[in-house]
C-alpha cells in the first residue's frame, strides 16, 4: 500500500504538481487529424489545461490556451486565418506560438499587441493523430514507435473518455494475471449467459510472470501452463511505454493503447489498432474511422461482454482516484510495484532538471524505435487474432464487417496453401 501523500502525488497531473511536471515532458494526442479536416477548430483538454487545437490551410496545426487573454471568451469559437486563430468575439489574432498578431479595434500604431501573448504549444500530426506538448522548451522528439508511421496496414481507432485517473489504467498494463481471470473466467461467466461464444485464448493459467525495465518503460513477460520458455509470451513479451501507453497484440493485429491524462479524474482512452492479415493484398484505406467505444448500457451498468469493457469496469469501479492506502498487494503485483517505483524515480529526475525515462532528443532515434511484441500471442496464433478482433472493442467499429472479411480472406488463402489432408 502507499501512504496518503504518495497516493496523492500519483493522482495529480496539473501544472506545478510533482507528477504533472513529469508528465509535461511527453507528447500526447489531443485530437484526430481527420476531425480537423471536417472542421478546423476543436476543444481539447490535457493535464488539467483547457486548450484549442486548430488546423491551418497549409496543413499545419496549432495548440493554444482556450480563453482569449482579451475578455476571456473561448477561442474554440474562433476563426482560422493563414497566420493563426482569430477570436470570434473581438477579432484578436494569435499565432500558433501564442503571439498576438492583430487587435482590429485598437489604434493602428498601437504597440499593445506586442505585450500580449497566450499559451501556445508545440503541435504535430502523426499517424492520423494530432499530438501536443505542454512542457518546457526545447520540446523532445515525437517518437513514431513504428506503428504510427506504418504505411502497409489498415487502421481502426476506438476511444472512450473515462471518469478515472490515468495512472490506475497504466497499473493494469503491468498486471498480467488479470487476463486469465477478468478476460477468461469472468468473461466466459458473462458471455455464456448471453449466448455468446466463450473466450478461449484468454483462459490459460499463468505459471510465471516477469517485468524488465528498459529504455522506454517496462517489458511485461508471462509463461502459461504447458508453454516452454521459448514461447513468445515469455521470450519476447510486450512493453508498457512510460508514462502513458501500452503496445500489445499479436500476429496481424497490433495495437497501441494510449491513456491520455485529461485531468486528475478523467482519461481519454485510445485503442489505436493496425491490421495486416497475411496472404492477401490489403485494399487502399483512404481514411480510417475513429469511433466511440461505449462502456455503460442504457441502465448505467457496465458493458462487460467484451475485453476492454471488462478492463474499464475494473478501472472505473476503483473510483476516480483510488485510495491506495487501503490496498493489500501480493507477489503477483510486482509489476504494479515496479511502475510506482519507476514513477517516483522519474519525478525526482525532473525535479533535478534531467530528462526522464523515454524522452528522445535524437530525431534519427525517434524514427527508428523497434518495440518488441509477441507474434504468437498466448500461443493462440490465428485464433488469438480472431478473438482479439471479435471479442474486443473493434466490434463497435463502422468497418468491423470489412475487417472480418479481410481476416477470413487471409484464413482461406492460408488453407489453400496447406497440403491436402494437412
Amino acid at each position: 500500500m502507499l501512504t496518503e501523500e504518495r497516493n496523492r502525488i500519483l493522482t495529480q497531473v496539473g501544472a506545478g504538481t510533482p507528477f504533472g511536471e513529469l508528465l509535461r515532458r511527453y507528447w500526447y494526442p489531443v485530437a484526430f487529424s481527420s476531425d480537423l479536416l471536417d472542421f478546423p477548430i476543436r476543444k481539447a483538454r490535457l493535464l488539467g489545461q483547457d486548450l484549442v487545437v486548430f488546423r491551418l490551410d497549409d496543413g499545419t496545426f496549432g495548440l493554444v490556451d482556450e480563453q482569449c487573454p482579451h475578455r476571456r471568451a473561448s477561442l474554440a469559437y474562433g476563426v482560422t486565418e493563414p497566420e493563426g486563430i482569430r477570436c470570434g468575439y473581438h477579432g484578436w489574432l494569435f499565432a500558433p506560438d501564442g503571439r498576438c498578431l492583430e487587435q482590429p479595434a485598437e489604434p493602428a500604431d498601437s504597440t499593445f499587441k506586442d505585450r500580449i501573448t497566450t499559451g501556445g504549444y508545440p503541435c504535430r500530426e502523426m499517424g492520423g493523430l494530432v499530438w501536443g506538448y505542454l512542457g518546457p522548451a526545447p520540446a523532445p522528439e515525437l517518437p513514431g514507435y513504428g506503428i504510427f508511421e506504418w504505411t502497409d496496414v489498415w487502421r481502426d481507432v476506438g476511444h472512450a473518455t473515462l471518469p478515472v485517473n490515468f495512472f490506475q489504467i497504466m497499473e493494469n498494463a503491468v498486471d498480467p494475471t488479470h487476463v486469465e481471470w477478468l478476460h477468461g473466467r469472468y468473461a466466459n461467466f458473462i458471455r455464456t449467459r448471453k449466448g455468446l461464444p466463450s473466450a478461449l485464448t484468454f483462459t490459460r493459467k499463468h505459471t510465471k510472470i516477469a517485468f524488465d525495465p528498459f529504455e522506454y518503460g517496462i517489458i511485461k513477460r508471462r509463461l502459461y501452463e504447458g508453454q516452454t520458455e521459448d514461447a513468445d509470451d515469455w521470450k519476447v513479451g510486450h512493453p508498457l511505454l512510460f508514462p502513458a501507453m501500452m503496445y500489445v497484440g499479436g500476429g496481424a493485429h497490433i495495437q497501441m493503447q494510449i491513456r491520455v491524462p485529461i485531468d486528475d479524474t478523467t482519461t481519454w482512452f485510445i485503442l489505436y489498432s493496425t491490421h495486416k492479415p497475411t496472404g492477401i493484398d490489403l485494399p487502399t484505406q483512404d481514411r480510417f474511422p475513429n469511433y466511440d467505444v461505449p462502456y455503460l448500457d442504457e441502465y448505467g451498468q457496465h458493458i462487460v461482454d467484451y475485453v476492454e469493457g471488462q478492463d474499464i469496469m475494473a478501472w472505473v469501479t476503483q473510483g476516480g482516484t483510488p485510495d491506495r492506502t487501503k490496498e493489500h498487494l501480493g507477489k503477483s503485483d510486482a509489476g504494479v510495484i515496479l511502475l510506482r517505483k519507476m514513477t517516483f524515480e522519474n519525478i525526482d529526475l525532473v525535479a533535478r532538471g534531467e530528462d526522464p525515462l523515454g524522452v528522445v532528443r535524437d530525431p534519427v532515434v525517434a524514427r527508428a524505435i523497434d518495440l518488441p511484441v509477441e507474434k504468437n500471442k498466448f500461443g493462440g496464433g490465428a485464433a488469438f487474432e480472431w478473438e482479439f478482433l471479435t471479442a474486443a472493442s473493434t466490434r463497435y467499429s463502422p468497418q468491423f464487417d470489412r475487417l472480418k472479411e479481410l481476416y477470413d480472406g487471409a484464413r482461406l488463402a492460408r488453407e489453400a496453401l496447406e497440403p491436402a489432408g494437412g
